[in-house]
Order: C-alpha cells, then sequence, then structure tokens
C-alpha cells in the first residue's frame, strides 16, 4: 500500500511541479443573440498517466496538501493563456473554477491581487470565481466574509453545478452570486422532460426576481438551445455551441443564425393577437417512426419515454398516420391483446384519422379545429405539415399553454397602449447589452408639449400621439434592435450599432409631419396652442414634436442601467 501511495505522491509532484497542465477555453454566450460573454477556462492533463481526469487530480492533491499548489498552477496558467488568446484590450469575462477551501487561503487573496491581474490587462470585473455547489462549504459565516472580500474588489461570483447538489438554495442565497450555472444533467434532454422544464422555469423567475444571470450548462442538442431560449433563459455553453479548445475561435455563423431566428420568433409571439400567430411557432420535433416498425418495439418507445403522448408515422417525409399512447394501450390490452398485436407493423393499426394542418396555419384556427374533433380524439396530437412533408407536432397542452403565456406575458411585460416592452423587460435588456459589451446605441425618445396637446384635444387624441411615434419607431427597427416603452410619452430604442443620425433624423422628420395632421387647421396656420401651464397660467405652447437623447459604448463603458 505504501508503494502504492509513494507512487500516486510522485506522479502527483511530477505533475504540479513539472506543469504537465495545459488551460483550453469553453465560449459562454447570450442565447438572446449569440454574443461571447466570455469564457471559462479550464483545465487539462498533458500526461496522461496515473490520473484518469483533472478532477481526480484535484481530489488527490487535497489528500496530499497540493491543492493550492495545483489551484495557483491552474490559475496562472489559465490568466497566462487567456492573455495570449484575447488580445489585449481583454472585454470578455474570464470564468475560473475555485475549490470552496482554497478561497479562505491567504495565499489565493494575494495571489488574486489586482495588480496581479493588471500584468495580463484583465480587470478585475471581468474575472468570475466559478464556486461548485458540489463542494461543502461549512463554515457559511466565514465564506460569506471572504465573498464579500472578492465583491469588494469588483471580482464576480458563479455558482457552478446549480441543480446538482442538496445545499444549493442554501448557498445561493447566502452569497447572492452574479451568475448561477445549470448543471448539465438538469439541461439534458429538457426539450422532453417536463419535470426539468418545470424546475429551469421557476429558477427564471427567481433570476428575473433578483438580477441573478443563469447559464445553461452542456447544452448539446438543437432542441435542448430552443427550449432554453423559448423560457428565457440568457446565456449558455455546451459542445452544441462549441467544444473546449486551446484557442479562441469564432462562434459558426450558422449557429448563430438559429440563435438569431429563435429569439425572433420568441419576440414576434409578445404582444400578438393568436389570429396572427403561426402554429409553427409552437410546434416542436419529436420522435417520429416508420410504418413497418413492430407494434411490440413502438410499445417499447412509449415505455421509454414516459413524456411521449402520440408519435407520427411518417415514410419519405409524408405523414401516415398516428399512434397514441393510450390508443396502443388499448389495442394491447385484454387477455389477448399483446400476443395479436405484438407482431403486426404499426400501419396495421395506426389512426388514419388525424388532424393535420400547414405550418403557416393560425393557432386561434388550429385550436378551433382541435376542439371540434370527437370526444375520444380531443386530446390527440396534431400533425403539422410544411409543403405537404411533415414538420413537427402540437399538443392539446402545448395550445392551451402557449395562449395562456401569451396572454400573462402581454398582462404582465406590454405596455396596453403601444403594445411595447414596458420597464421590466426594458430593464433586462439594458443590463444584457451591458453584460455582453457588445456595440450599442441607446436612444431616449421623448414628446415635446404633450401635456398641452391633451389638455386642447384630450386623452383619446393623446393616445392617437403614442400610436403614430410607436408606429414610426418601428418601421426603424431592424430584427436585433429594441423599442421599449417607458410610460406616458417616453420611449427607449436601443440599436445594435453606432449609426443613429440618420434614423434619429428620420423618427423627428416623421414625426411632426403626422403628429401636425391631428390639429386643427387653425392651429396649424398659428404654429401653437394656448392652455393653462402647470401654475395655471394660460401660456402659448408649440406643435408636439420629439427630443431624442442617445448614448453609445463607442467610447465609454457603462457599468449599470
Amino acid at each position: 500500500m505504501n508503494d502504492i501511495m509513494a507512487k500516486i505522491k510522485e506522479e502527483l509532484d511530477y505533475i504540479i511541479d513539472g506543469k504537465h497542465i495545459k488551460s483550453v477555453f469553453q465560449p459562454i454566450v447570450s442565447l438572446r443573440d449569440g454574443q461571447v460573454l466570455g469564457y471559462e477556462a479550464l483545465s487539462r492533463l498533458t500526461k496522461n498517466q496515473q490520473f484518469s481526469n483533472i478532477e481526480e487530480l484535484f481530489n488527490i492533491a487535497g489528500e496530499y496538501n497540493r491543492l493550492w499548489d495545483l489551484e495557483l498552477l491552474c490559475r496562472e496558467l489559465s490568466l497566462e493563456a487567456a492573455h495570449l488568446q484575447m488580445k489585449p484590450p481583454f472585454n470578455k469575462k474570464l470564468f475560473i473554477n475555485v475549490n470552496p477551501k482554497v478561497l479562505f487561503d491567504i495565499k489565493f487573496r494575494d495571489g488574486f491581487t489586482k495588480e496581479r491581474i493588471k500584468l495580463y490587462n484583465i480587470d478585475p470585473e471581468n474575472v468570475t470565481f466559478e464556486i461548485t455547489e458540489k463542494n461543502a462549504v461549512n463554515d457559511i459565516e466565514n465564506f460569506q466574509k471572504v465573498v464579500e472580500h472578492y465583491k469588494i474588489q469588483q471580482y464576480q461570483i458563479a455558482i457552478d453545478d446549480a441543480g446538482a447538489g442538496y445545499s444549493g438554495l442554501n448557498l445561493i442565497s447566502d452569497i447572492n452570486p452574479h451568475y448561477l450555472k445549470l448543471d448539465m444533467k438538469l439541461i439534458r434532454n429538457i426539450d422532453k422532460d417536463r419535470l426539468k422544464h418545470a424546475l429551469v422555469k421557476g429558477m427564471m423567475e427567481f433570476s428575473l426576481n433578483t438580477n441573478v444571470s443563469l447559464i445553461a450548462e452542456g447544452i448539446e442538442t438543437k432542441e435542448e438551445l430552443k427550449t432554453l431560449i423559448e423560457m428565457g433563459v440568457q446565456y449558455g455553453q455546451g459542445y452544441l455551441i462549441q467544444k473546449p479548445k486551446e484557442s479562441i475561435e469564432e462562434i459558426d455563423k450558422e449557429l448563430l443564425n438559429y440563435i438569431e431566428d429563435l429569439n425572433w420568433r420568441r419576440n414576434y409571439t409578445i404582444g400578438m393577437n393568436l389570429s396572427n400567430l403561426y402554429i409553427d411557432t409552437i410546434s416542436m420535433q419529436t420522435k417520429i417512426i416508420p410504418p413497418d416498425m413492430k407494434v411490440e418495439k413502438v410499445f417499447d418507445e412509449f415505455r421509454e419515454a414516459p413524456e411521449l403522448d402520440g408519435i407520427c408515422i411518417v415514410n419519405n417525409d409524408r405523414a401516415l398516420g398516428i399512434i397514441t399512447r393510450e390508443s396502443l394501450n388499448s389495442k394491447l390490452s385484454g387477455r389477448f391483446g399483446y400476443s395479436l398485436n405484438q407482431r403486426k407493423e404499426i400501419n396495421a393499426i395506426m389512426d388514419t384519422e388525424y388532424l393535420e394542418v400547414d405550418y403557416h396555419t393560425p393557432i386561434n384556427t388550429v385550436s378551433y379545429l382541435a376542439m371540434a374533433r370527437e370526444n375520444r380524439k380531443l386530446y390527440d396530437i396534431i400533425v403539422i405539415t410544411k409543403n405537404g412533408k411533415y414538420y413537427g407536432i402540437v399538443t392539446v397542452k402545448d395550445l392551451l399553454q402557449k395562449a395562456t403565456e401569451i396572454d400573462i406575458a402581454n398582462a404582465k411585460n406590454l405596455n396596453p397602449l403601444s403594445g411595447l416592452p414596458g420597464n421590466h423587460m426594458i430593464e433586462q435588456e439594458l443590463y444584457h447589452i451591458i453584460e455582453t459589451k457588445s456595440n450599442y446605441t441607446v436612444m431616449y425618445i421623448d414628446i415635446d408639449n404633450f401635456k398641452a396637446f391633451n389638455d386642447v384635444y384630450g386623452f383619446e387624441n393623446g393616445d392617437m400621439v403614442i400610436k403614430i411615434l410607436t408606429k414610426i419607431i418601428l418601421k426603424y427597427k431592424s430584427k436585433q434592435d429594441f423599442v421599449g416603452h417607458i410610460g406616458g410619452d417616453d420611449f427607449i430604442f436601443i440599436l445594435n450599432h453606432y449609426e443613429w443620425q440618420e434614423i434619429t433624423n428620420t423618427i423627428i422628420q416623421s414625426f411632426e409631419e403626422e403628429a401636425r395632421k391631428l390639429y386643427s387647421e387653425e392651429d396649424r396656420n398659428k404654429g401653437y396652442i394656448v392652455t393653462l401651464n402647470r401654475k395655471g397660467k394660460r401660456e402659448k405652447f408649440p406643435l408636439l414634436t420629439v427630443t431624442i437623447a442617445l448614448v453609445t459604448n463607442k467610447t465609454h463603458n457603462f457599468i449599470n442601467h
């Protein structure tokens, strides 16, 4: 036994003292627009001998009192590699995994002074310590003080592997992190697992109410990515986005387009009437089966996927029929049901009289058709086609849930007059552009002399003014831009670039032309109206105009909204 321990110690010392470790980086991107928030620095062994992976090495280092040495080595290599890969100025966030025990160590505190990281041209606010939930924190009171020490120095804190342990909620509430990284086990198959979906949805509510951003780890499929975007999760990382690499590389453009398109579809639903919202926005790709699959195999498919309500039978991209869990169980029940049907092909018992609609059918039309079915088929899946080919399915639950979500989202987030996002969504958008540090121009748009116009021409015409300005602003909004209604006659317009001159001039000119049409001919000719000012005295007020104030991050970075 002593010989084995000595060999392990020798190999441990060899790796640490010989620096046989390298750093790789995995990007963390915004699930709103694909912009890179930062990179997680991960350590990998360059000599694969006694230890199978870096996690095992850290466990052994703790046993042999070399944890600090290993942590320091990994941090030094991460900073050095980040400095070389990400040319100064370093404007992305660097996520570094840190064992909670090491944070207490005075050597670690001294080893991460501002002077030290300045050698690599990295600001403290761009360094995020990832503290894994799996590692127990025994002295929480002192740990809180240590974390606060780093926060005061402008470092940021992330809880890693949230959802993997059992004390995570206490840890989150105790240290109030900037980021919460959802464990990959929670993300895996979230598009199919309703329990996981509900858990992450609850975390999203927490996130929105606390300004703690969520980062979904381990995204591997487009279906998982789509589900997370639809739920509003702010950031993500995983093999689908990019595998860890020694070099910093651009995110695949096809994936960025996919993220952009999904967000457009998601944002498009907010403020929409169900008659103008098409069924493709909620259709989903699920398991399909060929017509010659044996019934016993189909039974196994349902048994292995308890979330499946029904399966579509497809051949050469054409839908032929459906089989629901209930109808299959009915066919196989009874004394001889299973033995009589198990060897048959599924096309022998599938339902060929099912509801099929084109992907461009309005949701309210699909709802009507679904509810018009006979009672025994009322909750069967609905097959969606595009150009006659299979496109996906929708369940009745999806229809009801989407209708409810849109109603709630509109009531909660949209200004009832303009239909534009209100202050909650505006704050989220401002937080997002500051975090990702992408190019932006924030315009604050205010109507001049609006109260006077309201007093003379009445609130109905005042509402018309708000609607006119809303329509004009939206005319110049691209997919990537954001428009919000702060309240009253105040709007916000966020561009993802610095080319604001032509847009602002056009908005001002277009508004003045449209607003003049609301005045009487006499007032237009005079160029003013007369009404009481805020002090109760009669005063002349010019006709309606707009003023636009703006800031950009072209020469100055803002730290909060």
